[in-house]
């Protein structure tokens, strides 16, 4: 299934704040810190003149593991719309897709029953209360992205793995233009996800790594993964 997901950012009293949503604990990823975001519906695709150019966004027959498929523009500005959508719905933040900039985009390990493929957007917040839905989200922060880490090693906040790996790449930049521009310059980063159980934990492996689709996680060469022990994670080629 294809989604999309929106980092709101903002200036805070400390630096670089990002507005973070906690799942209700009933439904999927539930009590998981997350950020605004869910499917791509089909209504997100009005006005799309190019429906015939990369199949339907929210079917299961368009390829979501190519990137020359990810990247079709039709593709990226239903995803926006429903990043916007979803803000507004979520958080109660009207956002404009002119506003969006795509820097990320995931997809689980083959195995999992639920895939869901992501478009990742950053986005300047704008001056507004946030109103949560109280249906699938049931409180809400704002919190600096290394604050957002050292909970979550304390068990504070529960992260999934991307959650987590755009908070790190958050922590270097000290405003909300800092980080759109430095992680905005470049082509998206992808990050389909090879999950393995080694000794040292739990492995999430990204291509880059030497290990990546390879029969053994120990492969010596290049690093560019997240190895999970316990509430200690650790990134590397990142």
């Amino acid at each position: 299934m294809a989604a999309a997901t929106v980092v709101p950012l903002r200036t805070g009293v400390s630096g670089l704040e990002v507005l973070m949503l906690r799942r209700n604990p009933e439904i999927y990823f539930g009590g998981a810190w997350v950020f605004p975001g869910g499917r791509i519906d089909p209504g997100d695709r009005a006005g799309d003149e190019n429906r015939d150019a990369g199949g339907d966004a929210a079917s299961p027959s368009t390829d979501l593991d190519d990137r020359s498929v990810l990247s079709l523009p039709n593709l990226v500005d239903a995803a926006r719309r429903a990043a916007v959508r979803e803000a507004r719905e979520e958080a109660g933040l009207n956002l404009g897709t002119a506003s969006l900039t795509w820097f990320a985009h995931w997809l689980p390990p083959s195995f999992r029953p639920r895939r869901f493929a992501t478009w990742f957007f950053l986005a300047p917040a704008p001056d507004q209360s946030v109103n949560i839905d109280g249906g699938e989200i049931h409180g809400h922060r704002w919190i600096r992205p290394a604050d957002a880490l050292a909970a979550h090693t304390r068990g504070e906040m529960d992260l999934v793995i991307p959650t987590w790996v755009t908070l790190h790449l958050l922590v270097p930049h000290p405003t909300p233009d800092s980080a759109i521009s430095a992680l905005g310059a470049g082509p998206p980063l992808f990050f389909h996800t090879d999950l393995r159980e080694t000794d040292q934990g739990r492995v999430a492996i990204w291509e880059g790594d030497a290990s990546y689709r390879q029969p053994d996680p120990h492969t010596p060469g290049r690093r560019r993964r997240l190895t999970m022990m316990g509430r200690e994670w650790r990134i590397e080629g990142l």
